[in-house]
C-alpha cells in the first residue's frame, strides 16, 4: 500500500463540518498528487455513491468511496476531525474519515489492498492508533501496515487477569459455565453458518461486513466462513461447505450472485451495514430459524452469467453456459415480439405485413390499424433478437465490456444476414477479443480509461473487421442454407425432425438440450415472412414441451397412490405450467424419479411432435400454450397431438411405477415370510 497513501494524503486537523466538504478537502490533497484529474467530476462520483447508501459506520468511522475514470491510480486520503462530521451512521459523527479512490478498471491487486483496509477499520486497536498518531507521516505509516499499533490493555481487563490468575479453579468453573451457555450443543460439533457479504462498489463495506461477522462467529463459538463478492472478484465457497452449513446470513446491497447454492437452509437477508454493525444478533437470528427448522423454499436461479467460468470446469462446459446466456436473454424478446406479431396476424390477417407504418396512418377506430400497430412492434422486437444474442454471449465471457463488441457484432450479423449463426460467432469473437484485451498489462495512467474507452473501441473494431471482411460471408451462406433445407422439408423427414425435436425437448425440462430444440424453433420464425416448414417446427416444439408437466398432472389424477402427497399437490400445479408451456413443470416429478418419468415422457414428446408435423400444424408465436390456440394452424389437429403424447406419457408412467410397487410389495412379503418362517424354527416343539 505503499504507493497509495503518503503523509502528504493525510489531514489530522480536517476543519471541514458536512460531508460533501470533507470529501472535497481530501480530494483537493489528490488532485495535487496527480491522482485525480477531474475534481468536480470525481465528486460527482463519490455523491453518487454516497446517494446510493450513507458510508458512515458505527465507531466514528466515514469512508466515502467510489470507482471513477477520473482517478489514475487506486489512492487513500486520510482526515481526523476534532468536531466529528455526520456521514449517516446511527451513534453519530465521524472523527476518522478515509476517502477511497479507485480507477474504474482498477486491477485486482490494488482492490485487494484496499479491502484489507477495510478488515482493518474493524479493529479498535488500529482506530485508536489513528486517533492518537501525532503527525501525519505516523498516521500514513499505520495505514499502510508499516507500523503495528501497540495492544492496549484496559485496567479492568489487567485486574481481572490478575484476579483469574489467584484463583484459577474459579476461573476455569466460570469459563466451562459460559462455554457451555453460548454452545448449548457442548461436546459436539460447532453450529456452522456460511456468509455472503457484498456493496454497489465491493470495496469496503463488502470487507468490513465480512469482518465483522467472523468476529462474531468467533465469539459466540460458531464456525462461520464468508463469500466476499466484491470489486476483484469472489471465490467460491466449496461445495461441501455450503452444504454442511446449518444456516445462512447474506449481508448485501446488491445481488447476490449463484444464490441458489444456499437454498433449503435456515437464512437470514439483511443489508451489508447490518453486517458490520449488528453480526452477533444476526448470528442469533440465523440459530433461532435453525432452531424452529425454517428453511428458505428456493431463490430466484442465478443467470447464466453469474454460473459462467466455474473453477475446474472444461472448455466446453464454458462454452455451453456462454451460449447458454445469449439465448436466455433473448427469449424475452422472442415471446414479447413473436406474440406481438401473432396477433397483428390474427386480428388483421396475413395481409397485414404489408400495411403501411402506424406512424404516418393510425385509425383509432379500426382493427386493421391495430393489429400494423402490433405487428410493427413485434416486427422492431425481432430485430433486436440477434444482436441480443450476441451481446449477452459476450457479456457471459468477459462481463460489461463485452456488451459493446457483442452488440455491434450482432447488428453486423444481421445486417449482412448471417442471422443467428452470424450471432453466435459475433458474440463469442467479441467476447474472445474482450478477454484477450483485459489480459495485456496496461500502464497506470490508462486504466482509468480502458473500460469506458479503450476496450469498447479497439473490440469493437476488431468485431467489425472479423464480420464485415473475414466471417461474415462465409456465415451467411451457411445460415442460408440452413434455411433453404428447411424450406424444403417434407414427408418422412418432416415426421422426423419433429420426433427428434420432441425428444430433445422432454430430454431435460427446461435445461440446455431443451433450450437448442427451443432456439432452434423460434430461430427459423424470428423474421418477417417465415416459411411455412419454420412455423411447423415451432408448432412441434411447443406442442413437445407441454407433454411432460400435463402426464404428470394426469397420472396424478388417475393413479394418485402411486405418488406422494407432495407429488399429488404438485400435479395440481402442473396442469397450469403444461397448459403454459412451461416444460419445468415436471422437474419434481423427474427429480424424484427419473428412470421412469424422463423416458415416459420423451416418447411422448416425441410422438406428440410427428403428429404435429403429419397433421400440418403450424404456429407464428413462440410462446403462449393453449392460450394461442387461435393462432395455430389446424388447431384441433394438434390439440389430438398434444392429447396423444400426454396419454403415452401417462401410460407408460403408471405403469412403469406399478410394476415397481408390486416389486416392492413382493419383496416385503418375501422378508416378512422368511422372518415368520425364522420365528417359528425357534418356537420349543410342543411334548
Amino acid at each position: 500500500m505503499s504507493d497509495m497513501i503518503t503523509a502528504d494524503l493525510v489531514d489530522l486537523d480536517l476543519s471541514a463540518d458536512t460531508k460533501e466538504a470533507a470529501a472535497r478537502a481530501l480530494a483537493e490533497r489528490m488532485v495535487a498528487l496527480g491522482r485525480v484529474t477531474d475534481l468536480e467530476g470525481f465528486l460527482a462520483d463519490v455523491a453518487a455513491r454516497e446517494a446510493q447508501m450513507p458510508t458512515g459506520l458505527d465507531g466514528g468511522i466515514g469512508i466515502p468511496h467510489c470507482r471513477s475514470a477520473h482517478v489514475t491510480e487506486p489512492t487513500l486520503a486520510f482526515g481526523r476531525s476534532a468536531a466529528g462530521i455526520d456521514f449517516g451512521a446511527p451513534d453519530g459523527p465521524a472523527d476518522l474519515v478515509f476517502l477511497i479512490a479507485a480507477p474504474a478498471g482498477a486491477d485486482d491487486a490494488h482492490l485487494t489492498i484496499l479491502s484489507s483496509l477495510a478488515r482493518q477499520l474493524m479493529n479498535s486497536e488500529f482506530t485508536d492508533a489513528l486517533r492518537s498518531a501525532g503527525d501525519a507521516g505516523t498516521a500514513a505509516a499505520l495505514i499502510r501496515g508499516d507500523e503495528t499499533p501497540a495492544p492496549q490493555v484496559p485496567a479492568a481487563a489487567a485486574d481481572a487477569a490478575q484476579n483469574t490468575a489467584a484463583v484459577p479453579a474459579a476461573a476455569s468453573a466460570g469459563t466451562a459455565a459460559a462455554t457451555d451457555d453460548a454452545n448449548p450443543e457442548a461436546g459436539e460439533r460447532p453450529f456452522r453458518i456460511v456468509a455472503v457479504t457484498s456493496c454497489p462498489t465491493g470495496i469496503a463495506h463488502t470487507y468490513m461486513a465480512a469482518e465483522s461477522l467472523e468476529n462474531a462467529g468467533r465469539e459466540a463459538g460458531v464456525e462461520l466462513v464468508v463469500e466476499t463478492q466484491g470489486s476483484a472478484g469472489f471465490t467460491r465457497l466449496d461445495p461441501e461447505v455450503v452444504a454442511a452449513a446449518d444456516g445462512v446470513i447474506f449481508a448485501h446491497d446488491v445481488p447476490v450472485r449463484e444464490k441458489d447454492r444456499f437454498a433449503g437452509k435456515p437464512t437470514v437477508d439483511v443489508g451489508v451495514k447490518a453486517g458490520i454493525n449488528r453480526p452477533a444478533e444476526l448470528i442469533g437470528e440465523v440459530r433461532a430459524k435453525a432452531a424452529r427448522g425454517e428453511v428458505t423454499s428456493g431463490s430466484a436461479p442465478a443467470t447464466p452469467v453469474e454460473r459462467a467460468g466455474e473453477a475446474g470446469e472444461g472448455y466446453g462446459t464454458k462454452l455451453r453456459k456462454w451460449l447458454m446466456s445469449g439465448v436466455s436473454y433473448m427469449v424475452p424478446f422472442v415471446a414479447a415480439g413473436g406474440l406481438l406479431i401473432a396477433l397483428g396476424f390474427a386480428i388483421g390477417g396475413y395481409e397485414i405485413k404489408s400495411a403501411p407504418s402506424v406512424l404516418n396512418h393510425f385509425v383509432w377506430t379500426q382493427s386493421d390499424s391495430w393489429a400494423a400497430l402490433m405487428f410493427q412492434i413485434g416486427g422492431v422486437a425481432f430485430g433486436f433478437l440477434v444482436p441480443v444474442l450476441a451481446g449477452y454471449i459476450a457479456y457471459g465471457m468477459a462481463d460489461r465490456p463485452g456488451l459493446v463488441p457483442g452488440f455491434v457484432g450482432g447488428m453486423i450479423a444481421a445486417t449482412i444476414n448471417a442471422g443467428f449463426l452470424g450471432g453466435l460467432v459475433a458474440g463469442l469473437l467479441a467476447g474472445g477479443v474482450v478477454m484477450a484485451i483485459q489480459k495485456i498489462d496496461i500502464p497506470k495512467v490508462l486504466r482509468g480509461i480502458m473500460p469506458v474507452v479503450v476496450i469498447p473501441l479497439i473490440s469493437t473494431a476488431i468485431v467489425g473487421f472479423l464480420m464485415f471482411v473475414v466471417v461474415g460471408k462465409p456465415i451467411a451462406s451457411a445460415q442460408k442454407g440452413m434455411t433453404d433445407w428447411l424450406n424444403g422439408l417434407s414427408g418422412s423427414n418432416a415426421v422426423l425432425l419433429g420426433a427428434l425435436l420432441g425428444l430433445m425437448m422432454c430430454f431435460d425440462l427446461g435445461g440446455p438440450v431443451n433450450k437448442v430444440a427451443y432456439t432452434f424453433a423460434t430461430a427459423g420464425i424470428a423474421v418477417s415472412n417465415p416459411s411455412d416448414s419454420a412455423m411447423k417446427i415451432m408448432a412441434a416444439v411447443m406442442a413437445a414441451g407441454m407433454v411432460p408437466p400435463l402426464a404428470m398432472a394426469l397420472a396424478t389424477t388417475v393413479r394418485g397412490k402411486l405418488f406422494t402427497e407432495t407429488e399429488r399437490e404438485n400435479g395440481k400445479a402442473a396442469w397450469v405450467l403444461g397448459a403454459s408451456f412451461i416444460s419445468e413443470g415436471a422437474i419434481p416429478f423427474a427429480a424424484a424419479d427419473p428412470l421412469r418419468v424422463i423416458p415416459s415422457s420423451m416418447v411422448g414428446g416425441a410422438i406428440t411432435g410427428a403428429l404435429s408435423m403429419v397433421f400440418g400444424a403450424t404456429l407464428r408465436a413462440p410462446h403462449g400454450g393453449i392460450f394461442v390456440v387461435p393462432l395455430i394452424g389446424n388447431p384441433f389437429l394438434y390439440l389430438i397431438a398434444i392429447a396423444a403424447g400426454v396419454c403415452v406419457t401417462t401410460a407408460l408412467v403408471v405403469l412403469l411405477k406399478g410394476l415397481r410397487k408390486q416389486a416392492q410389495q413382493a419383496s416385503a412379503g418375501g422378508s416378512a415370510g422368511t422372518t415368520a418362517a425364522a420365528r417359528e424354527d425357534r418356537q420349543p416343539v410342543a411334548a
